[in-house]
């Protein structure tokens, strides 16, 4: 009638070690993982690159001076 949750998992780890090995099963966990983190952000939005800024970026916004995107480049010289 009610089942023990805690079995459930054993069982169904028993049963991926005996599949995919000892060796293959972190891979396999590693990859779930990195999946489900881009789910979330394409959900949410945000990307784990917006959070990280670039240490010239940051000095450029505390100085005031415009942003390395803003300034002007210079033409390579195949152009």
């Amino acid at each position: 009638m009610f089942r023990n949750p805690l079995t459930d998992a054993i069982v169904a780890l028993v049963v991926l070690l005996v599949i995919f090995g000892p060796k293959r099963l972190p891979m396999l966990g590693r990859s779930l993982g990195e999946g489900i983190k881009e789910f979330r952000e394409s959900i949410s939005g945000k990307s784990s690159h917006d959070a990280e800024d670039s240490p010239a970026l940051i000095t450029a916004q505390a100085s005031g001076s415009p942003t390395p995107a803003a300034t002007p480049t210079q033409a390579s010289p195949e152009q």
